[in-house]
């Protein structure tokens, strides 16, 4: 087995799982499709023999008799077709989706901090179909073509062992073309897949950012730049579009050429009474276009086949990428994190962390504050387990992160970003995250994060739009705080959550965060207030991604050292 076709067999899997029934009765029709066009043309042969006045053939009841019964089997053949066929289609393509959906899931929690959502946006939109039709539809497709190739072929050899010598030299020429065509064109699709997601990260960002766009008067330059990504998407299918002209341009006229050559050499045996009737004649000029339609159809169906390929190797590749291993130890925390002569870089060479110490108890209150780019974000993330390529060791009670499984460690912790992510759900869904929690879990969380108000006035069944847009910043941060609440998360990162929110708003969160009984709060800040100061147990000063001061707010105050000149700055 290639090693393509081994990163691609689990995926391969999702279309014949708990779905093989559909299949074989799918499957079932397409032989029975092929054997009864093969029994057609026979059925044609005698027709055309008996009017010919020929009499090695049946009785004009019995071909009667003989077609009815195909006609019905055709009939009965194509409601098991209907009925299962697209059953297997749909549930496969289903399971397909979920499959990639549910590998995107298990992606480290900084996965999309490096790479593009794009991808994968256009892997489960625009490959989609592009997939359904090579790995699907033409699964049927050349299975039909190669029965009914391999029939009419035993039935040609049946009649004239010569003629079909002769017809198979003449088809080689447009199989070695179809063939060549047929690479050219698996090209031509991975390069319209490439830039389908340059032309949605684009769309993509034209959306997200379209309060910059409109608030810097740069309308014109992001059109330009659409108009830009749609011409060399259309380029490119431009390309592709000509590339499958050309193909069927290339197998069309072999096949003409193929057809005429056979019917004059067909006619010349009849004349010369080479063992060729006028019903084998008519019937050869049939059954070769069931041996030329499969020359003609199989290497498109097949080029499909080879494109769809490309990209369920390329999705495959990409869902191997940024997969934290996961470990059996879980860890249940009592005493709280350690962290020890912790360095690390995003790029090797650039260290940002230089021997980090220090220890956060269990359930106390911290804060982390320096200026931007001493490295407050970059612990947050560590503590969080988005990269194991450290020095040191980050320690939960004993255990350390890199073995702790994700879902145990996740229990445990958990985040307020700066940027909360609000679902086009309700504000009890955002809440909940979608999972069961009793009516009493929810009303203590909406109570200990403030967002009372907010649902005494729009009611937990609000729908708070997309990311959000029908809540405030405030609110949407104490969603956020909520969320963690109801986890009963042990431990609270917050990362400049309050950093987009007036000062007034801002000190109620701070406020609210602070007042978390039993929960080990990290904070990094850049506010500096004293009164929110005065409640941590301890604030880490970090300067160039080392900790030059640690201490409570009024032992730093009297030492006048870092801490106490950014303080100053800031009033």
């Amino acid at each position: 087995m290639s090693n393509d076709n081994k990163i691609i067999k689990p995926y391969v899997k999702q279309f014949y799982k708990n779905n093989k029934l559909n299949f074989t009765f799918a499957l079932i029709e397409v032989i029975a499709v092929a054997a009864i066009m093969i029994g057609i043309s026979w059925i044609l042969q005698q027709v055309t023999d008996l009017v010919a006045g020929s009499n090695n053939t049946f009785t004009l009841l019995q071909i009667v008799i003989i077609s009815g019964g195909a006609l019905l089997a055709f009939l009965i053949v194509y409601l098991i077709a209907y009925k299962f066929k697209p059953l297997f289609i749909t549930k496969g393509i289903s399971q397909y989706k979920e499959y990639v959906f549910e590998s995107i899931t298990k992606k480290n929690i900084s996965a999309f901090t490096g790479e593009e959502s794009s991808k994968y946006i256009s892997a489960l939109t625009n490959d989609i179909q592009i997939i359904q039709t090579g790995y699907l539809d033409d699964t049927f497709m050349i299975i039909l073509n190669i029965i009914t190739f391999l029939g009419a072929l035993a039935l040609m050899l049946y009649y004239s062992p010569l003629l079909t010598l002769i017809a198979i030299g003449l088809a080689v020429v447009p199989v070695i073309a179809s063939m060549i065509f047929g690479g050219k064109m698996a090209k031509a699709e991975k390069l319209v897949s490439d830039q389908n997601e340059v032309y949605t990260a684009t769309l993509k960002d034209t959306l997200s950012g379209f309060s910059v766009i409109k608030s810097f008067k740069v309308e014109a330059q992001m059109l330009k730049n659409f108009k830009e990504n749609v011409r060399r998407l259309a380029n490119c299918q431009n390309k592709k579009l000509r590339m499958k002209i050309l193909m069927e341009l290339v197998s069309s006229l072999s096949a003409i050429v193929v057809q005429i050559g056979i019917f004059i050499i067909a006619a010349y045996f009849v004349l010369n009474n080479m063992g060729v009737t006028a019903g084998v004649t008519i019937v050869f000029v049939q059954l070769l276009n069931y041996v030329l339609s499969p020359i003609k159809v199989l290497p498109q169906s097949l080029a499909e086949r080879k494109a769809a390929k490309k990209l369920l190797v390329k999705i495959a590749t990409e869902l191997e990428q940024n997969i934290r291993e996961e470990k059996e130890s879980n860890v249940s925390l009592n005493k709280g994190i350690v962290i020890q002569n912790l360095s690390f870089g995003y790029e090797q060479g650039k260290e940002i962390l230089h021997s980090i110490n220090c220890n956060f108890e269990l359930g106390k209150k911290y804060a982390i504050v320096g200026t931007s780019g001493s490295g407050k974000s970059t612990l947050l993330n560590l503590l969080m387990a988005s990269y194991n390529s450290y020095s040191g060791s980050i320690n939960y009670d004993n255990t350390e992160i890199k073995d702790i499984n994700s879902d145990n460690l996740y229990a445990i912790e958990s985040i307020i970003q700066q940027n909360v992510f609000i679902f086009n759900t309700t504000i009890k869904d955002n809440i909940t995250m979608f999972q069961s929690f009793s009516d009493e879990a929810i009303a203590n969380a909406i109570e200990m994060s403030g967002l009372k108000t907010l649902v005494e006035e729009k009611g937990l069944d609000y729908i708070c739009g997309e990311n959000g847009s029908g809540l405030s910043g405030g609110e949407k941060q104490r969603v956020s705080i909520a969320r963690s609440l109801l986890r009963k998360s042990q431990v609270l990162l917050v990362d400049e959550a309050t950093a987009a929110l007036d000062k007034e708003t801002a000190y109620q969160v701070s406020n609210s965060i602070l007042n978390l009984d039993g929960v080990t709060s990290i904070v990094v800040t850049h506010s500096l207030e004293e009164a929110l100061l005065k409640q941590y147990d301890e604030i880490l000063t970090l300067k160039n991604g080392s900790i030059v001061e640690a201490g409570t707010f009024d032992s730093l105050i009297k030492n006048k050292g870092y801490f106490y000149s950014l303080f100053t700055v800031s009033q």
